[in-house]
């Protein structure tokens, strides 16, 4: 008698959020979380939705509408020897609340030699492509990649969401922990090839070009590998800091060409020091000079078209890849 195959569970990107959340608060009493409206309203994407009422008004905590207060808590929390997951309801609100995380969280394992650790994940999410104006559709990961002291980790697929979630919140070290929020809805495997917070992934396999991303620009790689002519391999670096340049290096030695992509503005991105990296190492290995594909260096519009113009998709990938095969 022949078998028919269970068929696959998959699960939402923000509900692997949610369990990798619930996960580092069952086994963890000094986990707890903060925020505006994360608490009985389960914030405003829903993320934290369940939680109050699993663990109570002591371990989830609604706060004031007032960034620079609670961030500044959740660090003087850590600095107490609680696991703070403090959400920040959109990236660009950092600008309110940079210095509890620029100055204290990032430095005061430094300043008193290592006495005091600073336990912290910052959550908060990011990107445009849902016409929310320039003030809400901002990818500031290069500004906390720049900061010595911060690990910054960018998720890009479900299984990612919970696993990574809950290594930062283990993590000693202050984590910004940045999701996208058109990924918030995307479904996938839960648990499909877990890897450990630091380590990049091939997301797909090829030959001529190398396809370096992270986030949301995940997807619009892997739809670009799937319509090119040219083989594209496509790298998930999963985290910035830390950085998984072997996984990189390897894969350009091989392709000898570079391509990086990611949704924030290109001017002085990411992009830039990875394409630096790889300059440096395997400057007589290049076939064609590294490029880089980001969001030019203007406000986000509102208009969806507009919008839609800037953001770097599959098929401007796949043409950059094929170009730099053109190219040798």
């Amino acid at each position: 008698m022949s078998s028919v195959a269970e068929p696959q569970t998959t699960t939402r990107y923000i509900d692997a959020l949610a369990q990798g959340m619930r996960t580092a608060m069952q086994e963890d009493e000094r986990v707890v979380l903060l925020g505006i409206d994360v608490g009985a309203g389960g914030g405003i994407f829903t993320v934290t939705r369940g939680l109050h009422e699993e663990f109570g008004s002591e371990r989830v905590i609604d706060t004031p509408i007032s960034e620079m207060g609670y961030v500044g808590a959740g660090v003087g929390a850590a600095m107490t020897g609680l696991r703070p997951i403090v959400e920040i309801m959109f990236m660009d609100f950092v600008g309110v609340c940079l210095d509890p995380i620029l100055n204290q969280a990032a430095k005061l394992g430094y300043m008193t030699a290592g006495a005091l650790q600073i336990p912290i994940v910052f959550r908060t999410q990011t990107g445009a492509g849902r016409s929310a104006g320039a003030q809400h559709s901002q990818s500031l990961e290069a500004w906390f990649a720049h900061v010595p002291g911060l690990k910054v980790v960018m998720p890009a697929t479900v299984t990612d969401a919970h696993d990574l979630l809950v290594a930062a919140v283990r993590d000693p070290n202050p984590v910004v922990f940045i999701e996208n929020r058109r990924l918030y809805g995307m479904r996938g495997q839960a648990g499909e090839d877990p890897l450990p917070l630091g380590q990049a992934r091939v997301a797909r396999s090829g030959d001529e070009v190398t396809v370096v991303t992270w986030g949301q620009s995940l997807r619009e790689c892997l739809s670009a590998a799937d319509e090119s002519s040219a083989s594209l391999e496509v790298i998930d670096l999963r985290s910035l800091v830390p950085l998984d340049m072997e996984t990189v290096i390897a894969s350009v030695r091989r392709t000898g060409r570079l391509l990086v992509v990611h949704e924030a503005v290109q001017d002085f991105g990411a992009g830039g020091e990875i394409a630096a990296r790889v300059a440096d190492e395997l400057f007589d290995e290049l076939r064609t000079p590294v490029r880089r594909i980001g969001t030019p260096s203007v406000p986000m519009p509102f208009s969806p078209e507009l919008e839609r113009t800037l953001l770097p998709g599959a098929a401007a990938i796949a043409a950059a890849g094929e170009a730099l095969l053109a190219e040798g």
